[in-house]
């Protein structure tokens, strides 16, 4: 007999929206932990080196207290994203602050409306990985190694303290004080203060970048400068667009933030081969960190003459 699924599936929709809001916390040897908050979930985290956080759509907020100190890697479902997952983006509010002990830990697919913090409290934390997300600042201590801020917005800039590390494919305002690393395939909308859009950058590789401004491209010493645009003449083949409006050079200029769209117009499409963020389909557009989320789905509202309810889902994943 066929029956109706009307109540059944909205206690299921129900139930399932509750489980969404909870944020998964696994161990290193597999044990999962829902919790409600984030500030549970970094205090799980300090206790067990090694976790993997997983963000659902939705608002998180954190406090300031809450200091990382613990390998961890923080995944939410990215800051525009598409398809069907009902609670939307991963939002942190707040700041996330990754302290002594944390080295080798990673964050992707978050919109913060704050900073994220690597040693902001005077310790060695190295090799940090800041993905696919959205915030205003990086803020890099000064005795720390080998961050690297890949496809990012970034509203404010990189400040790296004169620390080594790789800024790439990130859609930002600047990048300040990087030294003996890697800027390559960004675009930058602004300038550090009435500066320059990469400054007092010393011994860094600087390669295809577009300096989407008015505004000098860089202050810095013994830097390799190659394939740049600019509206001027700046390193070795370089591309000089002139004296244009970007408006005309790319389809919505608007700022290192999530409503941009960095693709170049016809016009000049050939350059988007060359420089800026899509050389190499290395920028992900709707943010979206390595998992899985639905695309598709048919869910018929009765069952089938043998009592089966035959859903079909398409699920797809982030880069």
């Amino acid at each position: 007999m066929k029956k109706k699924l009307f109540i059944m599936c909205t206690a299921l929709m129900w139930t399932t929206f509750l489980m969404a809001q909870n944020i998964s916390v696994v161990t290193a040897n597999g044990a999962t932990t829902l919790v409600r908050t984030l500030d549970e979930a970094i205090a799980i985290v300090n206790e067990n080196p090694g976790c993997v956080v997983y963000l659902p759509g939705g608002g998180h907020s954190v406090s300031d207290d809450s200091k990382i100190t613990k390998k961890v890697t923080i995944i939410g479902i990215g800051h525009r994203m598409k398809g069907e997952n009902a609670d939307g983006f991963t939002t942190i509010s707040g700041n996330i602050f990754f302290n002594e002990g944390s080295t080798g830990s990673a964050i992707l697919g978050c919109y913060l409306t704050g900073n994220v913090y690597i040693g902001n409290d005077g310790k060695e934390v190295n090799d940090v990985l800041v993905r696919y997300c959205n915030m205003n600042d990086v803020h890099v201590g000064n005795l720390c190694k080998g961050t690297v801020v890949n496809q990012c917005y970034i509203r404010g800039g990189g400040y790296f303290n004169e620390t080594e590390g790789e800024f790439t494919h990130n859609i930002s305002t600047f990048v300040h004080n990087l030294d003996r690393g890697t800027i390559e395939y960004n675009i930058f909308t602004g300038r550090y203060y009435y500066n320059c859009a990469i400054n007092a950058c010393d011994d860094c590789s600087i390669h295809h970048n577009v300096i989407a401004s008015d505004n000098s491209p860089h202050s810095g010493n013994n830097c390799q400068i190659t394939g740049n645009m600019s509206k001027g003449d700046w390193g070795e083949d370089f591309i000089n667009i002139g004296n244009v409006d970007w408006n005309t050079v790319f389809v919505k200029p608007s700022g290192a933030n999530s409503t941009s769209d960095y693709h170049f117009k016809d016009a000049y499409k050939q350059y988007e081969s060359q420089v800026g963020v899509y050389v190499g389909n290395q920028f992900n557009d709707t943010g979206l960190p390595p998992v899985p989320y639905i695309v598709a789905k048919q869910i018929p509202m009765e069952t089938d003459a043998t009592g089966k309810l035959n859903i079909k889902i398409r699920v797809n994943a982030g880069q």
